[in-house]
């Protein structure tokens, strides 16, 4: 025999409570579920969303992530004028190129880029060969970004026979000449056949020699042109000397008139027999050639 099931007062209550608090919850589940929450889409929305779904139909799910990149297929370009450095993305757009194309375009005007002629244009990263083709026609470049020398190139007016004597000196005539030792590169390419380059050489060389004794010492540059030589002239002749008994070895083959060989036999001359007092000790050494003692004259000096 069963016995009938049974429950007091207080037993039920609780179940009761345990009833209402599991509705309850259940309650706030549902109602918290996205599916509840619907936005009404307003007319102007419409266009976004038959425009997204469009979009979405075109494209499989594994090209969607770059979907942004691509034009639609039924895109058609409306070709206009434009200064690419002042087009905005819409117009950008509008003519064809893609949003990457013109995140490119917007970089490199970010970074101080100027766009000064229509091929500058076709440099920028991204740009076919076709699509430049299309758009050059309608580049427009804006006389602001233009280079300043154009503008002052078009106000200067020279005279036919006018020249820049900053960068084409006039050269001395036959008959006149040049101090060597005391003239400077802008007077040194005065001379015809002597320019900017020759003009360095021609200095730096009388400061290695001490000074020129005579004009034929510019034919020792190589190459030097011959013709130049009657041009020149030599004047208040004035060496810096060198001391060949306190020069060390590397000091002494410095001088052009000098060589290794030549240095070590004249170090090894005052440790073995004492300084040097005439040009008369030097000729005995095998080192030295009557013709190297007289371009050394000049430039010996023998202080003690």
């Amino acid at each position: 025999m069963r016995m009938p099931f049974y429950t007091i007062r207080s037993d039920r209550k609780a179940l009761l409570f345990l009833l209402l608090a599991a509705a309850v919850a259940v309650a706030i589940v549902h109602m918290s579920s996205p599916e509840s929450n619907t936005t009404e889409l307003m007319a102007s929305d419409s266009i976004f969303s038959n425009t997204s779904s469009r979009h979405y139909q075109r494209y499989p799910r594994h090209h969607r992530s770059n979907s942004y990149y691509r034009q639609p297929t039924t895109f058609k370009p409306q070709l206009t004028t434009f200064d690419p450095n002042t087009a905005d993305s819409t117009t950008l757009l509008q003519i064809g190129l893609s949003p990457w194309q013109v995140r490119n375009i917007y970089k490199y005007r970010a970074k101080g880029g100027t766009f000064r002629r229509p091929d500058d244009f076709a440099r920028i990263y991204g740009i076919t060969q076709k699509q430049y083709r299309e758009l050059e026609p309608y580049i427009r470049i804006s006389s602001d970004y233009q280079p300043a020398s154009l503008l002052v190139g078009e106000r200067k007016q020279y005279a036919p026979n006018e020249r820049d004597t900053l960068r084409y000196p006039v050269k001395i005539k036959a008959g006149e000449h040049i101090t060597l030792n005391h003239a400077d590169t802008s007077m040194l390419r005065r001379v015809p056949g002597i320019g900017s380059a020759w003009a360095r050489r021609i200095i730096a060389y009388g400061k290695r020699l001490g000074g020129y004794t005579s004009t034929s010492q510019l034919l020792e540059l190589e190459d030097f042109p011959k013709e130049a030589i009657p041009y020149f002239v030599i004047a208040n002749v004035a060496t810096r000397k060198i001391d060949i008994n306190t020069l060390s070895l590397n000091q002494l083959k410095k001088h052009p008139y000098i060589n290794f060989y030549q240095a070590r036999a004249i170090t090894d001359y005052r440790r073995l027999k004492g300084p040097i007092t005439s040009l008369d000790q030097l000729r005995l050494l095998k080192e030295f050639t009557p013709n190297d003692i007289n371009r050394l004259k000049p430039y010996i000096d023998f202080h003690r």
